[in-house]
């Protein structure tokens, strides 16, 4: 078959790797074609055997590294290649920093054309290894045996692990626990083909002192062998301090369902931020990396810049994290979130931690927001942590019309953010600085908070 392409599937290239994609993949060109090689890194020239061609890209599997980068590294898990669940493994984590720092800047000029909006270094962890205290692992059978851990790259096959290096300690001995226990019992696991089967997932979650929740998530009410389950899990677990069984019964790749029941011990464990508690549920919103996410709500605390007798509005509350950060150097604040569930868990959170000066709303932030305008609220600051996707434009003009000096944009996608920050200043609002916040080590996600200020303030 003729291509005016200069690569075909099936063959082998020697291409340049000029800088590394949004997901951390080396990103290099063949005369001048776009070629994504995953695991080649910046400055590195490799050999790639095409796998994927489309009309302005091209997708290869490195074959040979030629230059080999000074920041490479060895990875830490051996099935690193193979999972899913990193993708910056094999760089050294001062390098993992930069880059994350770069792919902001790049969003930023090449999307939300705002090339001189400063973008600081970004804020390392102190240890960048077993840091989440969430664990989400999906359960399956492969060549006969049980299996639990990632998804491999782009893909539903599970890569089996006994020791994810980015997981809290508590979790990798639930995984292993609960993979031992339902062999033991022949408890069937889940076929995300035939839809049949009773254990989809093992969810974990890892609180102060180790406190330790495990969630089985199953296709049907009751549990198979229940009794025995629960006592060889506490057996096996002496940080456990609740079981709990989530059911999902729709055919489809959302890991929890609605209902979720009390098996045993406590309904919730308990974590903190800074000199706040949080009761954790099955299904909460929570970030998963305690150290990091502290980092994150004082720096938006930091360009909050409160002094007791303002008014701020978190546009975005979910379960009030941020929203109680800022009560506690704020005269009011309003947290509105459209999820009811959340704002019940925000509410119940403000009362653990005694903050009297913050108010919940449920609904729609371009509903509530003009409402309270017409109420006589002038938030003096808006605090938006919005999901990828980022925000639409009706919310933004919500925010400019609103007129508040400060706009605090808490942003997991770059990509979204420069756009958000684009349209912004088109409402009169500039962004001052940008701060990265590394939330999530080994992989290619950053978090990002930035500073907006209404011009001619």
């Amino acid at each position: 078959m003729k291509t005016d392409l200069p690569v075909q599937q099936g063959k082998n290239y020697e291409i340049h790797i000029e800088r590394l994609g949004t997901s951390g993949e080396g990103v290099g060109r063949y005369e001048n074609f776009t070629v994504f090689v995953p695991n080649a890194l910046a400055g590195e020239c490799v050999s790639a055997r095409i796998e994927e061609v489309k009309k302005t890209y091209a997708r290869g599997r490195m074959t040979k590294i030629h230059t080999q980068s000074a920041d490479r590294v060895q990875p830490r898990c051996e099935i690193y290649i193979d999972c899913g669940g990193c993708q910056l493994q094999h760089l050294s984590y001062e390098a993992q920093l930069a880059a994350k720092r770069r792919q902001v800047v790049d969003a930023m000029t090449h999307i939300g054309k705002l090339p001189h909006v400063p973008v600081r270094e970004t804020l390392g962890a102190v240890s960048p290894w077993n840091y989440r205290n969430k664990m989400q692992f999906p359960v399956g059978i492969h060549q006969g045996r049980i299996v639990v851990g990632c998804f491999a790259q782009g893909s539903h096959r599970i890569i089996d692990t006994d020791d994810c290096h980015i997981q809290r300690e508590g979790n990798n001995e639930l995984a292993n626990a609960v993979r031992d226990i339902v062999a033991q019992l022949r408890i069937p696991i889940y076929n995300e083909d035939t839809h049949r089967g009773v254990l989809r997932h093992i969810v974990g979650r890892v609180g102060k002192d180790d406190e330790l929740m495990a969630v089985i998530v199953t296709t049907v009410k009751e549990l198979p062998r229940r009794k025995e389950f629960i006592r060889m899990l506490r057996a096996r677990l002496p940080r456990l301090v609740s079981i709990q069984q989530n059911i999902q019964t729709y055919r489809n790749n959302v890991i929890m369902g609605r209902d979720t029941v009390l098996l045993w011990g406590k309904p919730t464990i308990r974590d903190t931020l800074g000199k706040l508690s949080f009761h954790i549920s099955p299904r909460s919103f929570f970030q998963v990396n305690t150290a990091q996410a502290e980092v994150l709500y004082e720096q938006a605390l930091q360009y909050a810049d409160l002094h007791g007798t303002e008014t701020a509005i978190d546009a975005y509350c979910g379960t009030g994290t941020i929203t109680l950060f800022l009560a506690q150097k704020a005269r009011k604040v309003y947290g509105i979130e459209i999820v009811r569930p959340a704002i019940l868990d925000a509410q119940k959170n403000a009362r653990d931690n005694g903050i009297k000066n913050a108010e919940f709303i449920v609904g729609d932030a371009t509903k509530v927001m003009p409402s309270l305008y017409k109420q006589g609220v002038r938030p003096d600051v808006v605090v938006v942590d919005p999901p990828r996707a980022g925000c639409t434009p009706t919310v933004l003009k919500t925010f400019a019309d609103m007129k508040p000096r400060r706009i605090v944009y808490v942003s997991c996608n770059p990509a979204t953010l420069a756009r958000d920050l684009a349209i912004m200043k088109d409402l009169g609002y500039a962004a001052q600085e940008i701060q990265p916040v590394d939330l999530f080590p080994q992989t290619s996600h950053v978090e990002t908070v930035a500073l907006i200020t209404r011009a001619n303030w």
